[in-house]
């Protein structure tokens, strides 16, 4: 799929130096020399679509001032057949080129040719990557912490599928360890406390205290009633333990899926433990020299494979010896692998086992402690995790309702739940909303803005230009004008601002894709469609599409469906509907 600007930028590089070298073997200019001159878009239109600093960079090796160089090099462009009209030197010696109606015409091909993939690009080469997201403890309902993670991890990965990568989306269930043992001894106590009375039977401090266990006590009551009173601790654990994550894990999924969001892969950390799989990596750790035991436990040397990473990235060894860095247990001295040790086991499997090149995991902000040490431990480990490994760190989100903070739920006391905040408000509001701002940044999330109906809704803003070019090709056709092919339209038709700016930003897409993989920031995408329907509504107010001229009728609704098929398209990296109607 073409970048047409890059490939403009390409092209100027190209012209100009084909000029310098036809003006060299003329001797007007001194021949073999390197010149590494920038191509960059100017900031005011006016100043053309291109700025080459070609004579300003060869001035010195050229032995002439800029703008004679300039002058020489514009005096032996051939501008016959490219993507540009004319050029002209402006300022200190900058060559300023300027689209022809070519390039134009090219753009709204490029869309037509294959709209749902409009913006692809090799990027990823195929290579294999896997996103992880959510991945929230099935102990209770999903928070707003859980939506946003959801969307951006998602999104995320659309939007590397679209550049080229083979995209894997997982979700890892922490079904074992210290959360689930909590969860089980929770729920008993809610269980016992149903027949001996509230009352006469202690609840865990550190126990999940949410409505949603009273409801898994009561209904493991009503399926067994006082059966588990007296039954040994194994027992009531493993079943409890069970019997919560059976009803949970299904209605995360159900969540979820009301959210728009299916995995690949719904991966159980229960099955590295059972496996042996978890024991298997301790132990390549150990023996690759990484671990000690003390006190009955088996640590991992976290501090020194953090010194050896944080050389490699450039630090000094007395740099590195002066950081405040611990090690971390691995084995407890009861025998019982801890969640560091299983979330290594985890990683090891996707890059070794699994044969991921790359893997994302989209954590919230309060892991940041914990990225360089996992990263650290694959690199002991010898699968490179410092560079395979990609932490995407997500910032909190402030629900706001009357420009207050909302922070409880009305159903349970807590905080906000995925499926409470889905009863109030769109899928389509909160996807949009959720990936409107980059993951490093907090997040307003304002309720009230997020169901109003009108152009201060960025969701809204957006989906209403998709339909309203759709009512306006609807009223072409029934006036008989139907929109055409890009090669029966005359791009040189396309004349004023509004229009060529708009032409502009469409090309400027497939760039838009690729950065936001590069970056690993989908909210480059909200960000490109909320411009791009403003470049598009400042369009329809200054250029009437159905005029006398037929060819200049032809090319704006040739325009007009063209952005709606880019709104579409970018609006499904989204996850988001275009709607043809509102």
């Amino acid at each position: 799929m073409p970048n047409l600007i890059q490939a403009a930028r390409e092209q100027v590089a190209q012209l100009t130096q084909a000029a310098y070298e036809k003006a060299a073997a003329q001797d007007l200019l001194p021949a073999g020399q390197d010149i590494r001159g920038t191509v960059e878009v100017p900031k005011d239109s006016k100043n053309g679509d291109f700025a080459s600093s070609f004579a300003m960079a060869g001035a010195k090796a050229l032995h002439m001032a800029p703008r004679q160089i300039a002058q020489i090099i514009l005096d032996h462009l051939e501008l016959e057949g490219t993507l540009f009209q004319r050029a002209e030197i402006a300022g200190p010696g900058f060559l300023n080129f300027f689209y022809a109606p070519k390039w134009y015409g090219e753009v709204l091909a490029a869309v037509e040719a294959d709209p749902a993939n409009y913006g692809a690009c090799g990027e990823g080469a195929g290579r294999k990557v896997m996103v992880e997201f959510v991945s929230a403890n099935p102990t209770g309902p999903m928070h707003m912490g859980n939506a946003r993670g959801g969307v951006l991890g998602d999104t995320l990965a659309n939007v590397l599928a679209r550049a080229g990568w083979s995209a894997w989306k997982e979700f890892y269930v922490n079904d074992a360890g210290n959360q689930i043992h909590k969860f089980a001894l929770s729920i008993h106590a809610r269980y016992m406390q149903l027949i001996l009375g509230e009352e006469n039977y202690p609840f865990p401090e550190d126990g999940y205290h949410g409505d949603d266990i009273k409801e898994l006590a009561q209904g493991f009551y009503e399926a067994h009633g006082d059966a588990y009173q007296d039954a040994p601790e194994d027992k009531w654990l493993e079943d409890m333990s069970r019997f919560g994550l059976e009803r949970n894990i299904p209605k995360m999924r159900a969540d979820l899926k009301k959210y728009g969001i299916e995995y690949d892969q719904w991966f159980f950390e229960s099955t590295l433990h059972e496996s042996g799989y978890v024991a298997q990596t301790v132990d390549l750790l150990t023996q690759k020299g990484w671990t000690y035991e003390k006190e009955g436990a088996l640590w991992l040397n976290t501090t020194e494979l953090l010194k050896e990473k944080y050389i490699r990235e450039g630090k000094t060894r007395e740099q590195a010896d002066k950081l405040d860095l611990k090690d971390d247990v691995l084995r407890r001295a009861n025998g019982f692998y801890t969640y560091f040790a299983a979330d290594i086991a985890y990683h090891r499997n996707k890059f070794e086992e699994r044969g991921f090149d790359k893997v994302i995991n989209v954590w919230g902000a309060d892991h940041h402690g914990h990225v360089a040490r996992l990263q650290a431990a694959l690199d002991g480990l010898g699968l490179d995790g410092s560079h395979r490994l990609v932490i995407v760190l997500m910032q909190l989100v402030n629900l706001l309702q009357d420009g207050k903070p909302v922070r409880m739920s009305k159903r349970t006391g807590k905080a906000i739940a995925l499926h409470d905040l889905l009863d109030e408000i769109s899928v389509d509001a909160a996807r949009y909303y959720f990936n409107n701002r980059a993951a490093t940044s907090p997040l307003d999330f304002d309720l009230d803005l997020a169901v109003r109906q009108d152009s201060d809704n960025p969701v809204y803003y957006v989906q209403y230009a998709h339909a309203r070019i759709c009512s306006l090709v609807e009223r072409m056709r029934e006036a008989g004008a139907g929109v055409c092919r890009a090669c029966e339209v005359d791009a040189c038709a396309l004349a004023q601002p509004e229009e060529l700016a708009l032409v502009k930003t469409l090309a400027q897409y497939p760039e838009e894709v690729r950065l936001a993989a590069r970056d690993y920031d989908p909210s480059r995408i909200n960000r490109y469609l909320t411009t791009l329907a403003g470049d598009f509504h400042r369009f329809y107010n200054a250029c009437r599409c159905m005029v006398d001229d037929p060819k200049l009728q032809a090319a704006r609704l040739k325009l007009a469906d063209t952005v709606r098929l880019v709104l579409a398209n970018g609006l499904g990296l989204l996850g988001v509907s275009a709607p043809n109607k509102m």
